[in-house]
């Protein structure tokens, strides 16, 4: 439960705001305007009629919100977040949002000496210039754990 109060803070409050008023004001419309036409809906039993107040607008205030999370995230892994949020407003169908979260970059790793996020893939901090990761001894780019040679230059790790 933790880890999904973690993920909501990174929404904005402005997008919380903006979901709070859309929800109250399209499920206030839809109450007084589209519930009441005659013949359809306003022969319905109350029950019927509140409960579609309540949840039809619930998608839009999601949505808000979905948008809103794209938002924050892509701010906090040093990505272009307002493309990344513009794309998921305008492109159709939530495509934009899918496709947010399949290209999304990973999360910044802090920098043990000074703290400065830094992408993972970095070898040194771009800040103070302190070691992130195993570096090649030859090129400098970031090697992993257990390779024998360099995936970049090809040279032999010690």
């Amino acid at each position: 439960m933790s880890r999904l109060r973690e993920e909501m803070r990174i929404i904005p409050w402005a997008a919380w705001l903006v979901a709070i008023l859309a929800y109250l004001g399209f499920g206030i419309f839809f109450a007084t305007f589209v519930l009441q036409q005659e013949p359809g809906p306003a022969g319905w039993p109350v029950w019927v009629k509140i409960l579609a107040a309540v949840c039809v607008p619930l998608p839009i205030a999601i949505y808000i919100l979905v948008i809103g999370y794209v938002y924050g995230d892509a701010k906090r892994r040093g990505m272009r977040y307002v493309l990344w949020t513009l794309l998921a407003i305008f492109v159709p169908n939530a495509i934009g949002i899918i496709l947010y979260f399949i290209l999304r970059d990973p999360l910044l790793v802090p920098c043990r000496a000074c703290g400065t996020p830094a992408r993972g893939s970095f070898a040194y901090c771009p800040k103070c210039g302190a070691a992130l990761a195993v570096a090649c001894p030859s090129c400098r780019r970031s090697v992993e754990l257990g390779w024998s040679h360099c995936a970049y230059c090809g040279a032999k790790l010690t």
